[in-house]
């Protein structure tokens, strides 16, 4: 097997997520070698068989995959080293991590609530930390977060999901704003509507509703163009500036 061009080795968390696979597709393309890492047996399997076959016979033994539960942080740091031996270094992260709780029932049950902030902000934010001291330390890299436009303001029909997000969203800033000098990218994501498994019970009618592969493409790009924030698709960047700029005696009566 081949050594992994610079920049082409790339780790992925989450990776059974719709927009976590897209995304590894684009990159299986470009001659990536990856480590995928996700909870679903069979959907990981699934999602390795499919991109080995993309790759192709000279490319298959370029990706290699872990079962694991990210919401255990104790495994965290055993699953960045183990992919670090794999492919030799570690050059970019996606961070897919997350759920998209029902916002009555954590209203019913606040330890459902704690565990579903556990597994959108606690854990990806326990990730990126212990990626950032690696990727600090050597000089290079960069750390993709899937966060949400559900993290800018508090809405009653997700704000468990929001805060975790918008919690998410604040750690990035502030790592960003640390591993600037030390050539680390820091790239956070805020997908609008995608129609997903996880988005199974929406009604996905309407232009405000994106696929993983539009996601996919947007993530690559900003990169790419080493940007700091992504909103995805872009016309979600205006959208969350009128949102955000609604006074809060007028929000809290919005049905939203």
């Amino acid at each position: 097997m081949s050594a992994p061009a610079p920049g082409s080795r790339i780790v992925i968390f989450g990776a059974t997520s719709a927009i976590a696979h897209a995304t590894a597709r684009l990159w299986v393309q470009r001659g990536a070698h990856l480590y995928l890492i996700g909870r679903h047996t069979a959907r990981l399997q699934a999602a390795v068989d499919d991109l080995r076959v993309r790759a192709g016979a000279q490319g298959a033994g370029h990706i290699h995959f872990a079962r694991a539960d990210l919401d255990l942080l104790e495994h965290h740091q055993m699953l960045i080293d183990a992919a670090t031996r794999a492919l030799g270094g570690i050059d970019t992260v996606l961070i897919a991590q997350g759920s998209l709780p029902d916002q009555a029932a954590c209203e019913a049950d606040p330890a459902l609530a704690q565990r579903e902030m556990h597994t959108n902000a606690l854990a990806p934010i326990h990730l990126a930390s212990r990626l950032a001291t690696q990727l600090q330390a050597q000089g290079h890299g960069c750390i993709v977060v899937i966060s949400s436009v559900a993290g800018e303001r508090g809405r009653q029909s997700n704000y468990v999901y929001g805060a975790a997000k918008g919690m998410l969203t604040l750690f990035l800033q502030g790592l960003r704003n640390r591993l600037q000098p030390h050539g680390v990218q820091v790239l956070t994501i805020k997908p609008g509507f995608v129609d997903t498994p996880m988005t199974a019970a929406f009604d996905k009618k309407g232009p405000l509703w994106a696929t993983p592969e539009q996601i996919a493409r947007g993530i690559v790009r900003a990169i790419d163009q080493r940007r700091d924030v992504a909103y995805l698709p872009g016309f979600w960047r205006p959208v969350m500036a009128i949102i955000r700029a609604i006074p809060e005696s007028l929000f809290k009566r919005l049905k939203l």
